[in-house]
């Protein structure tokens, strides 16, 4: 690649364009999980549509290897490519929110706070994940499971149209009406079928505070509030999420300081409707057993969004592992809290995340997600500083992932997988697979967008 080549596309963009050794190179090719240190060739920042498309004539016509940054927050690092063409869309982060049509505009480089800071000065609201760092073009075109979800459906089932740049530079709009079946595609398929420019979400109207409850327990407590969990979520209402978690006490206050760092089971929910009402369903979690904190009061949504911004930070080493489940046997619990008895990694955390409620009601076919008929996912989120312990934790976090499996169904969620999850593509798209992969044929038969979990075209 010749350097009168790369000054040739540097005068076509609106952004800028980084080589190895420019100011702001190493910035821009961080992402959050800090195990990822790959250095692509070039960084093409876009600031436009007409810059995405200048971009992708040049990759083609140099055969480059390329990736896409949305939000960084992609576990297994598949934003960054080595040696190749990243688009960093860190630039394009707008947010427009229409009040009237209840609708928000959001461009592919935001992040869940970008979305929610907007969107809640309206009390207007959709489903995002539970960490406001997280990306929203990631989070969505994975599916999007977070606390809303029970009750608005996933961020695809709010997603009511997507541009996308494809493969061959044309800019599609996409909708139920429009390229409805690279619209199918993009609720769950992932990055495989071009870049997209722009979501536009169905918005709700919503208290912007909750009622949240965040509830400590020791271990010896764990197994009685694991029970009294599977009763609650068996005819729990939609506005109900409530989540399972082991994690190592935070040191800092309100825990005992003789508590830091020693293993935890914790009860986190919402409720998204009437205040009164969660209180009743959430106060039997605050009798069981001698909790180490208690806390049930409303709290604004956006803040309960960040509740984990702080145990998850840019730059620690992380590696993730989930299955999705019908049901909790008591064999599964018996397995999930042996491991967390024995937790490693200061910022890893074992969890069991709720379904049903909306997500179940879309039927199976769609959209591209495979989970409606699930419950629930059970996930490790192992997350450590030191990279002498690589190799100890993650081994851990394997071995915690196949001591679950046999509690498992067959599919998982996609916007969990990690870097050796490559196997298990087909699980993650399941029964949509070939649908999918002839959209990928018609839309980008030569597997340009192939730094992904990737969807490979039909031969």
């Amino acid at each position: 690649m010749k350097q009168d080549a790369i000054n040739e596309l540097r005068k076509l963009l609106e952004g800028p364009l980084l080589e190895q050794g420019d100011p702001g190179y190493d910035e821009a090719r961080s992402v959050w999980n800090g195990m990822i240190d790959r250095r692509p060739a070039l960084i093409v920042q876009c600031k436009s549509v007409a810059d995405i498309v200048a971009a992708i004539a040049f990759a083609r016509e140099n055969k480059m290897v390329v990736s896409i940054k949305g939000g960084g927050h992609g576990v297994a690092g598949k934003a960054v490519c080595e040696n190749g063409l990243m688009f960093d869309m860190s630039q394009m982060k707008s947010v427009s929110v229409d009040p009237d049509t209840l609708t928000a505009r959001v461009g592919p480089g935001a992040a869940l706070r970008d979305l929610d800071r907007e969107t809640s000065k309206h009390g207007l609201f959709t489903t995002g994940g539970i960490v406001s760092t997280t990306g929203v073009a990631g989070l969505t075109l994975g599916g999007g499971m977070g606390y809303l979800a029970r009750k608005y459906g996933l961020t695809i089932d709010n997603l009511l149209s997507a541009d996308l740049v494809t493969a061959d530079g044309k800019l599609l709009h996409c909708s139920e009406k429009e390229n409805s079946d690279l619209f199918w595609a993009l609720r769950g398929g992932g990055g495989n079928f071009g870049l997209v420019s722009s979501f536009e979400f169905e918005l709700h109207r919503q208290d912007p505070e909750i009622l949240a409850a965040q509830i400590f327990y020791p271990m010896k407590d764990a197994p009685e509030v694991m029970q009294r969990y599977r009763q609650l979520l068996t005819n729990a209402p939609d506005e109900l999420v409530a989540y399972a978690f082991v994690a190592n006490v935070p040191p800092a206050e309100p825990f005992p300081s003789e508590l830091h760092g020693t293993p935890s089971f914790f009860f986190l929910a919402c409720h998204s409707g009437d205040h009164e009402e969660g209180r009743k369903l959430l106060k039997p979690f605050q009798e069981i057993g001698d909790p180490i904190l208690s806390v049930v009061e409303p709290m604004a949504y956006t803040a309960l969004q960040q509740t984990f911004n702080e145990g998850m930070p840019k730059g620690g080493r992380y590696y993730w592992k989930s299955h999705f489940m019908r049901e909790i046997s008591d064999d599964a619990i018996e397995t999930f809290l042996r491991y967390g008895e024995k937790i490693m990694g200061s910022m890893t955390m074992l969890g069991i995340e709720p379904l049903g409620g909306a997500i179940g009601r879309v039927a199976a076919g769609e959209t591209a997600f495979v989970g409606r008929d699930e419950k629930f996912a059970v996930s490790v989120w192992a997350g450590w500083r030191d990279p002498l312990k690589d190799q100890e934790i993650i081994s851990w976090a394997r071995n915690f992932h196949q001591a679950m499996a046999p509690f498992a169904s067959d599919g998982l969620y996609s916007n969990y997988m990690d870097q050796d999850d490559e196997e298990r593509v087909l699980a993650a798209y399941g029964g949509n697979y070939e649908r999918l992969q002839s959209i990928k044929s018609k839309y980008d038969p030569d597997n340009f967008f192939s730094q992904n979990f990737n969807i490979s075209p039909e031969k």
